[in-house]
């Protein structure tokens, strides 16, 4: 069939739906600036785990840097075309491989505060981990494989990497560092003080202050839905779409030094106009001496044509010029399969967690609070749309499958929690109580990594490219109001749903 194809003796037409080229120059920049960032994170994370974990801390970089080379050969066995949304799954997930290992350790300082040896506290620790850890990772697993399913091209990628990633993270975190334990205790690091041990838990009354936490979150939801109206009543839309969901053409140039991007934007879009006869959009991209024009969808002989218009009025290279053409077909596909991946994997997710823990309510308040997530990262978008720094691709649906996982990876910590306490505190036991107990005792691991993934995906923000931004501020809005919802929303809420629940069977 391909060799058909190339020798043009195909007896059909084919019609181009979507083609991407990228400039080279502007190619292995985006890949340096990610890796630098990448680097710097994970020196940033390698640090922060040592100088507040102490021994652990150290045998968990080591284990970190194994899966650093663990998923490069992976991801170089496997084939795996390297996209920049995959280099960001890369980097989230060396973030969220961390996650791990905070478990862990929280489990042996807890045992070791309770007066048990090293080697005991070692062993229950790993032990009573386990379940939080493969209960936390199986839901970002669902995401994975859901946009693996429905998802292509970058966010196809995406996926790939952060599959490899999660499965990798619960290999090391379970194995390696465990192995990277026992050998730096081998050697005589065997003193108490330089593991730890959990400080008396400080319990807060998060159930009592649950309004509060509801009124804090309504503001920020009313935010949300003033930015879609506005956006709506300005633009048309309520989001700033990309090709991806709304068909086209964009063409980035990037000017040399010579030339100031912004001072040139009319003469562009005359350019534009007498090349090709069409209207274009022109915008600047913010930070960078590049202007993107937007047009209907061009062929090829027009984007080349284009392209050699450009690069003899402004002196720039054609090999810097990048174009991407999607079709109104695809970009109406993409949409269907954006909302059908979301709604897929939501379901699985929950109805994994109603079955693991074995209530209903568990679910139900988890579905809520994941309603509160999602409507922030639209904000995101909402907000970055407005101000003309973010269009809304197919990216959105990573971002947003993310965010998810991640939430209710964090929502599930403190549920296993609160399972194992009301098994431990008994039947009687007030459930107020367990409540506050229980978000108490995880609210340090799930700080934690919120601040290591944040780590991650903020070097991504401050030195990736333009694209890459696009994708990282919504995550880092998704990050800060997963982090709310698991601590002061989730937890609290499935309280007074069980009270609603228990009400109504009596």
């Amino acid at each position: 069939m391909a060799s058909t194809i190339r020798i043009g003796a195909l007896p059909i037409s084919l019609k181009e739906i979507r083609s991407q080229v990228v400039g080279a120059k502007l190619g292995d920049s985006a890949i340096q600036s990610s890796l630098l960032a990448g680097v710097i994170g994970l020196i940033i994370i390698i640090a922060f785990m040592i100088a507040f974990y102490r021994i652990p801390g150290l045998a968990a970089s080591i284990a970190l840097i194994f899966y650093v080379g663990a998923i490069s050969f992976t991801l170089n066995c496997f084939n795996v075309t390297l996209t920049l949304p995959g280099i960001a799954g890369i980097l989230l997930s060396i973030g969220m491989a961390v996650d791990a290992n905070v478990i862990i350790f929280t489990r042996i300082k807890e045992e070791l505060a309770e007066g048990n040896s090293l080697e005991t506290s070692m062993k229950n620790g790993f032990d009573k981990a386990l379940s939080a850890i493969v209960d936390g990772n199986i839901t970002t697993i669902i995401a994975s494989v859901i946009l693996l399913l429905l998802g292509s091209g970058t966010v196809a990628s995406f996926a790939k990497t952060l599959l490899i990633g999660v499965l990798l993270s619960m290999f090391t975190a379970l194995f390696v560092t465990r192995f990277a334990l026992n050998a730096l205790i081998s050697l005589g690091a065997t003193d108490v003080k330089f593991f730890g041990k959990a400080k008396k838990t400080k319990k807060f009354a998060f159930v009592k202050n649950f309004p509060k936490f509801v009124a804090v979150a309504l503001v920020f939801i009313a935010i949300c839905v003033g930015s879609l109206i506005y956006n709506k009543a300005n633009t048309g839309t309520i989001l700033n779409y990309g090709l991806d969901f709304k068909g086209g053409t964009s063409t980035s140039v990037a000017f040399n030094k010579d030339v100031v991007a912004d001072d040139i934007k009319s003469d562009v879009e005359k350019l534009v106009k007498d090349t090709l006869s069409v209207n274009p959009e022109i915008s600047e991209v913010k930070g960078k001496n590049t202007l993107t024009i937007k047009t209907t969808v061009l062929d090829k002989a027009q984007r080349e044509k284009l392209s050699k218009a450009v690069s003899e009025k402004y002196n720039v290279k054609e090999d810097t010029i990048e174009s991407e053409t999607i079709s109104a077909s695809v970009s109406n596909e993409m949409k269907r399969d954006a909302v059908m991946a979301i709604t897929v994997a939501v379901i699985l997710m929950l109805l994994y967690i109603a079955v693991r823990f074995k209530d209903i309510t568990f679910g139900a308040s988890a579905i809520l609070a994941l309603i509160h997530d999602v409507l922030i990262v639209l904000m995101a978008y909402g907000i970055g749309s407005a101000l003309g720094i973010i269009t809304v691709g197919n990216t959105f649906i990573a971002c947003m499958l993310t965010i998810l996982g991640y939430s209710i990876n964090s929502t599930i910590v403190t549920f296993d929690r609160i399972r194992e306490n009301r098994q431990a505190m008994g039947k009687k036991a007030d459930l107020e109580d367990i409540v506050n107990t229980s978000v108490s005792q995880t609210i340090t691991r799930n700080i934690n990594t919120t601040l290591t993934t944040f780590i991650m995906i903020f070097m991504l923000l401050l030195l990736g490219v333009s694209s890459l931004r696009e994708f990282t501020i919504p995550l880092i809005a998704g990050l800060i109001a997963g982090a709310f919802s698991s601590i002061c929303l989730t937890s609290a809420l499935w309280y007074h749903v069980k009270r609603l629940f228990s009400s109504k069977k009596k």
